[in-house]
């Protein structure tokens, strides 16, 4: 596999994600009868918060990882930070649901993690 497959990989995962976290808003919606805002539901206040946060993650992680790729970075670093920040992800998803705080608190650590990783990496390999 290429560098450009494997963010490719990531990038199409992450946005079915995003797609699945969209459909959630969208059922918790349509079962409120909410067409604006939360309609003073927790549930659908959680849910649009989950979609807004990953929103605003995702797509700063997929350039960085594509941008890596087009820079010839070695496949495995493009993977391991394609896992990372993807089960960070869904972890935080997890947390931010009914699952433990631990895992929303870990997702997190993860999806930081590999985007201050990702941006290091970026700037090493643009002036190496």
């Amino acid at each position: 596999m290429s560098g450009l497959q494997v963010a490719s990989v990531y990038i199409a995962i992450n946005i079915l994600i995003l797609i699945w976290l969209a459909v959630r808003v969208v059922s918790r919606r349509r079962s409120g009868k909410i067409s604006l805002g939360d309609g003073g539901s927790d549930d659908l206040a959680v849910a649009i918060r989950v979609h807004g946060n990953a929103t605003e993650y995702i797509p700063a992680m997929m350039i960085g990882l594509l941008v890596l790729a087009f820079l010839e970075s070695p496949v495995w670093s493009l993977h391991g930070l394609g896992i990372t920040f993807t089960i960070g992800r869904l972890m935080h998803v997890i947390g931010m649901g009914s699952g433990p705080i631990i895992f929303r608190q870990l997702g997190v650590m993860l999806t930081w993690l590999s985007m201050v990783i990702v941006s290091l990496a970026i700037l090493y390999v643009a002036f190496t």
